[in-house]
Order: C-alpha cells, then sequence, then structure tokens
C-alpha cells in the first residue's frame, strides 16, 4: 500500500519517517546492474516482463507510477506538505562515509537514547523475498556500510537526465527546512 503523507499521519499522528535518500542516477544505476547481473530471470520490477533495453527500464522506474519516481514525487510531496516536521532524510553519503553520525541523528530525530552498533557487521538479505520478485539481490547488504566506488552503466544522456534531481540537496527547494543529514 502507498499512502501518503497526510494519510500516514492521520492513521498515526504522532509517525516520524526517515527517508533514506540518494542521487537518483544511482538508485538507477542500482537497479539496471542487478537486472543486468539476472539478465536471465524476468523480474517483478518491470512486471515479469523479459528484455528491454536500458533507456525502457529506465523510463519504467521513473515514470510517475514508477518504483523510483513515485517515491521521488512522494518524497517531494512531503518536503513541501504540512507533515514535514515528521520527516528527516538520511542521505546514503552521510550512512555509507559517517554512519556513527547518521545513526547519532537517526535516534536524535526519534527522542530515543542510542545504543552502539558496530558497523562492520551488519549483513542483510532478504532471499525468499527476492528470489519470489525474481530479482536475486536486491535487498541484499554487505558486511560493511561503505559506499561501493564504481563507474557508471547508464549511457551519459540518461545520466544527465537525472543528475540535478536531488532537490533535497537544495535549501531553496525545501520551503520547511526539512532535516537532511
Amino acid at each position: 500500500m502507498r499512502a501518503s503523507p497526510a494519510e500516514l499521519t492521520e492513521l498515526s499522528p504522532r509517525a516520524t519517517v526517515i527517508c533514506c535518500v540518494r542521487d537518483i542516477p544511482w538508485i538507477l544505476d542500482s537497479v539496471e546492474r542487478l537486472i543486468r547481473r539476472n539478465k536471465y530471470q524476468p523480474s517483478g520490477i518491470f512486471s515479469f516482463e523479459p528484455g528491454g533495453t536500458v533507456y525502457s527500464r529506465v523510463d519504467g522506474l521513473a515514470a510517475p507510477n514508477g518504483m523510483v519516481g513515485f517515491a521521488w514525487n512522494a518524497l517531494r510531496e512531503a518536503f513541501c506538505g504540512e507533515q514535514a516536521d515528521c520527516l528527516l532524510a538520511l542521505t546514503y553519503e552521510t550512512l555509507t562515509q559517517r554512519p556513527q553520525q547518521a545513526i547519532a541523528a537517526v535516534y536524535d530525530f526519534i527522542s530515543e537514547k542510542p545504543f552502539a552498533h558496530d558497523f562492520d557487521n551488519i549483513e542483510f538479505d532478504a532471499e525468499e523475498f527476492d528470489r519470489r520478485l525474481g530479482t536475486p539481490g536486491l535487498h541484499k547488504v554487505g558486511r560493511r556500510a561503505e559506499a561501493a566506488g564504481r563507474k557508471t552503466v547508464l549511457p551519459g544522456d540518461l545520466w544527465r537526465k537525472y543528475e540535478n534531481d536531488a532537490f533535497w540537496r537544495d535549501p531553496a527547494r525545501n520551503p520547511n527546512k526539512v532535516r537532511v543529514i
């Protein structure tokens, strides 16, 4: 179920939302890498339709009802909406480069007492879910909190199309001053 920020706070008035954000081209790149790694297995991300091109896959992901496009639009709505004060945007960069700072900010945001975390032992994998979705590795998290340096597999024109969509980095596009870590 997809709920709007207004619906969420109506159902749970004290709700807080921690939204992990990453530059859109890198999200699209990650999905494309995963699809290429599993090229002979149709994915539920694309309604189990085989084939396509990097362009058709990115168009589907970024469409208003696509996996990335819907989330991006919902986040933009939340940033500008009445519920912005219950939102924390946690960037991929902070989470992978400064995990202690990221988690401390989360505890502060939810008004909970922090406890120690071992960021060198955080493996996770939703193997069964990902298998049923036809996308093995979708939720696999490596052992350490770290950014994987790599070159994109997206063609340059696709990268450029989305490279300025990280609105959370621009104070002018954050009218309600949502906290960005």
